[in-house]
């Protein structure tokens, strides 16, 4: 009888000693080891996968473990770091905050202004890829979620279908997006943009306007103006100058036609045979002539209300306006923008 007494205390110890040994952290012996946990898999899948790596003496026990605190059932999908050594609570912790191996990322700004060929050439040095591959996807808009969302028109006449669309902001992706999501994300970051503008909407559709025509008003804007107070009103011009029909003569659109930038267009520079030659042609261009920022947006989408149909950019260096309302008070302000 003592005998058996004996056997089973010893069976009892040996069971505990089993089990406080399997549950123990693994000795450190090495450096810490990457795992990736997958979308769908359950805890105990996981604890397979911790013991397979050398996280866990025995993932038998680590589900016990599991079941017995509650815990597994808020476990977050992704590439994890855990070195052997690592307590069972320190895994679930990790596990269940996320706690993730951080991905290599890019980090690119795109500033207000830049055309659909600039944006390539940013897009591309950012990437270390070739301005083509970029520009190819904003040709077409192919494959890509936000261009039906968007509603974005593929016109013949429109040099850059995606111009105007590509938000300006600074992003940060992770290094391993493809070209597509790249340029995805800044149409997601436009929607979004749009969306903070109360009413956006409602005020489109009261000025009778496609969203591919307000990008396309405040893409002019966005070139055409520097000092903030003035995007209103240079709006304000733009849409004074439709109702009247009369022709919108910006440089900026003939400016968007050569292969580079000039201080000051030539007469012959105004007469380029193209639909965007806003000297040439009475009405809005095809499409946007750059990408523009939420201030010129919004200016496009709520202009100042005066009878101004002319401006002149002064010459004291600050970067305004003068504005006029007949064409004889235009021609005043421009010899007066030379005597500044």
């Amino acid at each position: 009888m003592l005998l058996i007494i004996v056997l089973l205390a010893a069976a009892a110890g040996g069971g505990a000693w089993y089990i406080w040994n399997g549950m123990s952290p693994v000795e450190p012996a090495g450096p810490a080891v990457t795992f990736t946990i997958e979308k769908g898999m359950g805890s105990a899948d996981i604890a397979d996968l911790l013991e397979e790596n050398g996280i866990i003496r025995n993932s038998l026990l680590f589900k016990g473990y599991l079941k017995w605190t509650k815990e597994g059932s808020s476990f977050k999908a992704g590439t994890y770091t855990a070195a052997p050594g690592d307590s069972y609570d320190q895994l679930i912790t990790r596990l269940n905050t996320g706690d993730v191996v951080k991905k290599e990322t890019v980090v690119f700004t795109i500033p207000e202004g830049y055309t659909a060929k600039q944006v390539a050439a940013k897009l591309a040095a950012d990437w270390k890829l070739e301005p083509a591959v970029f520009l190819e996807i904003i040709n077409s808009g192919k494959a890509l979620q936000e261009t039906e969302l968007l509603g974005i028109p593929q016109e013949e006449q429109v040099l850059h279908r995606l111009e105007g669309y590509l938000f300006p902001e600074t992003y940060e992706l992770v290094k391993e997006s493809t070209p597509q999501q790249v340029v995805e994300a800044m149409l997601q970051q436009l929607d979004k943009k749009l969306e903070q503008i109360p009413d956006w909407q409602a005020k489109l559709d009261k000025r009778g306007l496609t969203l591919h025509q307000l990008l396309t008003v405040a893409s002019l804007v966005e070139r055409e103006v520097v000092v903030e107070s003035e995007r209103p009103l240079v709006a304000g011009v733009i849409y004074n100058r439709l109702k009247k029909d009369q022709k919108l003569e910006i440089d900026a659109t003939v400016q968007y036609l050569l292969d580079k930038q000039k201080d000051r267009l030539l007469y012959k520079d105004l007469e380029v045979e193209s639909p965007y030659n806003t000297y040439k042609h009475t009405g809005l261009p095809p499409g946007p002539i750059s990408n523009p920022g939420l201030a010129s947006i919004q200016a496009a989408l709520e202009p100042e209300a005066t009878e101004y149909f002319y401006y002149v950019t002064k010459k004291d260096g600050s970067q305004g306006h003068l504005f006029g309302k007949t064409y004889k008070e235009h021609l005043a302000n421009i010899e007066k923008s030379k005597q500044n």
